[in-house]
């Protein structure tokens, strides 16, 4: 770590302390039909979007619980606030976000990563973004880069083309409900050739007692252009549950290349129940890098369907699961077109009882020959309380293919421990760097920043300082 880093002096304050929130006050809880109306007049939003929200909320009644994975039976979904608005009205100048919203951000490290590294960003606080900005140099070259609201304002041909086209509502039954109740999130479109030199990023805090955050993430690069796109994701602790149940949607144009990184980092209260998934065409690439930590209950699968011939994706991600955490996170891959190719890199860490679970699915379509996977899930336990498993899902319709798939779980090494105690080195500084060498090859994929802020959130769980 540098000592100039962001977020070299991270502590789990930054993530765990709360805004006070009068805006709530009196707010219904549960959703229903009114309060959809509600959110779509209060955005004056067009009436195919609320004709999709309606037929969204239809869906979700009827659909039942998830009943594999993660055990979802405590979560009490008429107990959470679908839609909240702190107030504060969007800008594109950081000194006219309210103070005390500005004073989270900062210590997040958001305004700071900014300057020094990113192309544009933006930051979401309850169901609204309040602040937007992409650099000059970007717009002059057609980038679009907004929040939802505004580009369905501004873009809707370009929105309702997109929109829950590649995740449809009728998927499973939260993703109907973030077809009923979305608020917030991004809209990013690349134009053709366009290569963002620089990433984007996108920062969602969640701040009020049984909040529930949904906001959508759009995007799209067109023909040989790429970007590589982040989000954050945190919210304070409160004893009682919330929920996040975001969406994220990405379109890969013929080669083109997108790269989306996210550390998601909710508190021990929230059920993190994300759904992402990526068309790729042609000769496109897809990079998923992510991180997973803090929430209580994690389901989430980020998805590749390769559909055009020489398409590939990369998929790298960590999850780490403490005391009271079920982490039940992989990775879908479908290859859906001949000559494409695919490689998965899962790593999952359990400590003081923590479930790690990596559920993985890879498809290879009949017609899709010469198509090549690799899929790698390594757990780590670091004692004898805690949990892992590996549940893959391989199915293979073609017999002209390379196909590889390894699986291995291990303990933390008391030899490994030992000689660096003997060098000099504390216990729990020993079994950190044991653990972030462990994760190394999917941290190093994160920005500078980003990457430190992993290292850090790794050591605040080593050190037993959350639990």
């Amino acid at each position: 770590m540098t000592d100039g880093a962001i977020f070299a002096g991270l502590n789990r304050s930054v993530f765990d302390d709360a805004n006070p929130s009068p805006y709530t006050v009196g707010i219904k809880k549960g959703v229903d039909e009114a309060l959809v109306r509600m959110i779509s007049a209060d955005k004056k939003e067009p009436e195919w979007m609320l004709e999709h929200r309606l037929q969204s909320l239809k869906l979700f009644q009827e659909k039942p619980m998830p009943t594999w994975g993660a055990d979802l039976s405590k979560l009490d979904l008429d107990n959470i606030i679908y839609y909240a608005k702190e107030g504060a009205i969007e800008t594109d100048k950081w000194e006219e976000v309210p103070a005390d919203i500005r004073r989270v951000y900062d210590r997040l490290g958001i305004p700071e990563a900014e300057r020094k590294m990113l192309a544009g960003v933006g930051a979401q606080y309850e169901s609204e973004m309040i602040y937007h900005k992409l650099k000059e140099e970007w717009e002059k070259l057609g980038v679009v880069f907004l929040d939802m609201d505004d580009a369905l304002e501004q873009y809707p041909d370009l929105v309702k083309e997109h929109f829950m086209k590649c995740v449809p509502a009728s998927d499973h039954k939260f993703a109907a409900l973030h077809g009923a109740v979305w608020s917030g999130g991004t809209f990013l479109y690349i134009p053709k050739g366009v290569h963002v030199r620089d990433p984007l990023q996108a920062y969602f805090r969640m701040n009020a007692k049984n909040m529930g955050q949904f906001e959508h993430t759009l995007i799209i690069v067109d023909e040989g252009a790429s970007v590589h796109y982040i989000e954050g994701c945190s919210a304070p602790k409160y004893g009682s549950q919330g929920l996040h149940a975001g969406l994220v949607e990405i379109f890969v144009k013929p080669g083109a290349k997108c790269r989306y990184s996210s550390v998601e980092n909710w508190s021990r209260d929230t059920y993190n129940l994300n759904t992402k998934r990526a068309i790729v065409e042609k000769d496109g690439t897809m990079e998923w890098v992510g991180g997973n930590m803090g929430s209580g209950t994690t389901m989430l699968y980020p998805c590749s369907m390769l559909v055009g011939e020489g398409a590939r994706c990369d998929h790298l991600a960590i999850a780490f699961a403490n005391a009271g955490q079920w982490q039940d996170t992989g990775a879908k891959v479908i290859h859906a077109a001949p000559h494409t190719s695919s490689n998965v890199i899962s790593k999952s860490i359990s400590k003081g009882g923590g479930v790690s679970v990596y559920r993985g699915l890879l498809k290879i379509a009949p017609h899709a020959h010469d198509c090549t996977a690799n899929v790698e899930c390594d757990a780590l336990l670091l004692d004898e309380i805690s949990r892992t498993d590996t549940i893959p899902d391989m199915q293979i319709r073609n017999n002209e293919v390379t196909i590889a798939h390894e699986a291995k779980v291990g303990k933390l090494s008391e030899e490994d421990v030992f000689y660096l105690m003997s060098r000099g080195i504390a216990k729990e500084e020993a079994k950190a760097m044991i653990v972030n060498g462990f994760i190394e090859p999917i941290v190093r994929q994160l920005p500078l920043e980003y990457a430190v802020e992993m290292n850090r959130l790794i050591e605040m769980e080593m050190e037993g300082s959350v639990g």
